[in-house]
């Protein structure tokens, strides 16, 4: 009886024990629950405030998408080593741009329609591509092929994360400022790409082009330089004009269509005739271009660039009224040898935009005419 009643007794605190110990399924549970709590409420109060305010909109998009661009850039380095030493050192940015696109096209709303998904199995190649903002990079992330690296300008290499990214990937940077080592970094290049077989983007309009109209800057011959070198194709990428979804103060949710153009071969051509395929892949891009984006935008005005350099045109002579023949007095002895006084200074035509100054020099006014090397300048860069 004694020992009925002792376990009985002890048998109580068991059971409370085990009532009072949270089970595995629970802490499992809080650890899900609990991050929901602190951010779910400020995420979901930060969407509304985007819903509400197109300039709230805009900047909280931008923050998201740089916050994304960095953490794809920190797992693209970390990745490069790895995928080197299994000999795919250029599929990092096929891993990065992938992932890029699918965390960030869902936190934007923006998405990319490919067409024309069939070229880009040409390779090696180089593909040239027209540059709008840096929302690109969404556009890249949504088709870059795999064994493709990158031409950027060499400022980009400085740029925390994502210039660290960019060199473990193989990109191929260009001192825009330097010709000299621009051209040796192109031959670098183009040797490397016959040697490893592998592809690069390039956008060869040098800069960003975001207008309301359709059109595209004139084309840089770098990439053309190395497509005829490197004996590879063209695959010209044709992004469709963005503006009504992205420019400054504005970010919108939406989609927009990217045409891969079919190859360019470039065998038998020579370097003499980068310029002419240079102008010949522009006219094909901007022509899809101009299909494939918004039929109501406004036309692109006359293109400096398109007109051939005039010389300035000069007024023809009026005739003039008769003006009497004066008579000059021939000086006496004296006055000849008298010394001319050396404040006094020749007389120099004016110019109806310029003006003589004190020293007796004409100073050109910032409307003036020059012509240099061929192009007709009109007013002083400043």
């Amino acid at each position: 009886m004694r020992w009925a009643n002792y376990n009985m007794a002890s048998s109580v605190p068991r059971a409370l024990l085990s009532v009072s110990r949270p089970s595995h399924n629970m802490s499992l549970l809080a650890l899900v629950v609990k991050p929901l709590a602190y951010f779910g409420l400020p995420a979901y109060l930060i969407h509304r405030l985007s819903l509400s305010s197109p300039l709230a909109r805009y900047y909280i998009r931008n923050i998201l998408y740089v916050c994304s661009l960095s953490f794809c850039s920190t797992l693209g380095f970390c990745s490069a080593l790895p995928l080197s030493l299994v000999g795919k050192r250029y599929n990092v940015n096929y891993v990065v741009a992938r992932t890029f696109y699918t965390i960030f096209s869902r936190l934007s709303g923006v998405h990319v329609i490919v067409e024309g998904e069939e070229n880009l199995e040409m390779r090696p190649c180089v593909f040239v591509g027209n540059h709008q903002t840096m929302l690109d990079v969404l556009c890249l992330g949504s088709l870059f092929p795999t064994g493709t690296s990158i031409m950027a300008k060499k400022s980009l290499k400085y740029i925390p994360f994502f210039g660290q990214f960019m060199q473990s990937a193989g990109a191929v940077f260009v001192d825009r400022g330097n010709s000299a080592v621009a051209v040796r970094s192109l031959q670098a290049a183009g040797e490397g790409m016959k040697k490893r077989q592998t592809s690069i983007w390039v956008f060869p309009e040098g800069t960003r082009t975001s207008r309301p109209y359709h059109d595209i800057r004139p084309f840089k011959k770098g990439a053309f330089h190395l497509a005829i070198q490197s004996g590879f194709p063209i695959v010209p990428v044709v992004a469709e004009n963005y503006w009504n979804l992205y420019h400054k103060g504005v970010f919108n949710s939406g989609s927009f269509r990217v045409k891969v153009l079919p190859p360019i071969s470039t065998k038998g051509l020579t370097t003499a005739d980068a310029g002419d395929l240079a102008v010949r892949v522009r006219e094909q891009m901007v022509q899809v271009l101009r299909e494939i984006s918004d039929p109501n935008a406004p036309p692109p005005p006359a293109s400096p660039e398109a007109l051939p350099a005039s010389k300035p045109k000069v007024n023809p002579p009026v005739d003039a009224p008769a003006i009497p023949k004066e008579t000059t007095p021939v000086p006496s002895a004296h006055e000849a040898a008298a010394p001319q006084s050396s404040d006094v200074s020749e007389e120099r035509p004016a110019t109806p935009h310029s003006e003589v100054t004190s020293e007796g020099s004409v100073r050109r006014s910032e409307n003036d005419t020059e012509e240099e090397e061929g192009m007709v300048m009109v007013g002083r860069p400043r």
